[in-house]
């Protein structure tokens, strides 16, 4: 099984109120898009890294052996980009302000998405969600077990996400997440349990959360 993985470096993170994105924010000593990059280079399965990143910003990856993508306007505009010179039959597609990934995960997501052709990690939500109208009104409270909240990385083959492209571009249709475009050609998702420490840091509150979970020890894992 051949994996050419997507880090998704290009946003600009306009809620950690830094002029440097938050993804080139330094985490321990180096930028934490670095920490989820080096995992996958580690990787036995990856045999090809691609950044999506602006130009300006390539410096801070200078020393790993990576490829480069442009940034689109869109997240699915950045993967399309990344996707284009994709070389592997299966493509995982991570966010850079996710540092905490861990061989674990990527090896669990690796082992279950294989099987289905699409795979995420994701965690159950532990609060009650609420639907709300237009005006802010309450519509209806869904069952929170049947409610899981997505992560990164999400694994897919190259085939299916070409596929879901094609008819997203079709529609015109905007996807927040990869595993949609698996969804909107009707190929099931598999969720795959992940951890409570693999944050998304988009606040000055996540850093300091961050800083705090790399201090410590084992991965917080989902029991469902």
């Amino acid at each position: 099984m051949k994996i050419s993985a997507v880090l998704l470096a290009g946003g600009m993170g306009a809620r950690m109120e830094s002029p440097l994105p938050k993804q080139y924010l330094l985490l321990n000593g180096k930028p934490i898009a670095c920490h989820s990059l080096e995992i996958f280079l580690n990787h036995p399965m990856v045999e090809q890294v691609i950044v999506v990143c602006a130009l300006e910003f390539r410096p801070h990856f200078s020393r790993y052996s990576v490829q480069f993508a442009d940034p689109g306007a869109r997240r699915q505009d950045s993967l399309f980009n990344g996707l284009e010179i994709a070389k592997h039959p299966w493509v995982c597609v991570h966010d850079a302000a996710r540092p905490n990934l861990t061989a674990e995960l990527l090896d669990r997501l690796i082992e279950e998405g294989k099987e289905v052709g699409a795979a995420t990690l994701a965690l159950p939500v532990k609060n009650t969600v609420k639907e709300c109208d237009q005006n802010g009104f309450v519509s209806s409270t869904p069952d929170r077990h049947y409610i899981w909240e997505v992560q990164t990385p999400q694994l897919l083959t190259k085939e299916i996400l070409e596929k879901g492209f094609a008819y997203a571009n079709t529609h015109r249709l905007t996807v927040t997440d990869d595993v949609s475009l698996a969804e909107l050609i009707g190929h099931p998702v598999k969720l795959v349990s992940g951890s409570y420490q693999n944050i998304k840091i988009t606040t000055p509150e996540d850093l300091l959360l961050c800083q705090s979970i790399s201090s410590q020890s084992p991965t917080m894992e989902a029991h469902t």
